[in-house]
């Protein structure tokens, strides 16, 4: 059964705490600032926490987007949460899809895009009751 969840965390160390614990060898991270974005790498990188991002592996996709009381994080899973989650919605099923990736040569991007994940994937997110997809996550096709 898939799940799909929120948490309100209070500080970065607490998003570590929760990222780290859900990290695996097949965890990549995606961070956005207002000015940058990290590119999709492999481990987290120094200048975390970021105002939003995401991780991701074959299990799960954590979102995160800082607020006034620290960080809102959802979370789409493959499988029931036991960290305390909130469930959104009743019942999803899941669709794992191949996803596009921009090459470093593509022009909409200032810089180059930098990308670490080889088998990347996303997995969609389908209201059982009403067939609609309401969440696209990354993950690792391995």
């Amino acid at each position: 059964m898939s799940f799909v969840g929120v948490k309100q965390l209070s500080s970065a160390d607490e998003l570590r705490e929760l990222l780290t614990q859900k990290a695996d060898r097949h965890s990549y991270y995606f961070l956005r600032w207002f000015h940058k974005v990290s590119g999709i790498l492999k481990d987290l990188p120094s200048e975390f926490p970021s105002p939003e991002g995401q991780m991701f592996n074959v299990d799960c996709e954590f979102r995160w987007k800082q607020n006034k009381t620290g960080y809102e994080v959802l979370l789409l899973s493959q499988a029931d949460s036991d960290l305390g989650f909130t469930p959104v919605g009743k019942s999803w099923e899941t669709q794992l899809r191949p996803a596009q990736i921009y090459s470093n040569s593509e022009t909409r991007f200032p810089n180059p895009f930098k990308n670490e994940c080889p088998n990347i994937a996303q997995r969609y997110f389908i209201d059982q009751q009403t067939s609609t997809v309401h969440f696209v996550a990354l993950t690792v096709d391995i």
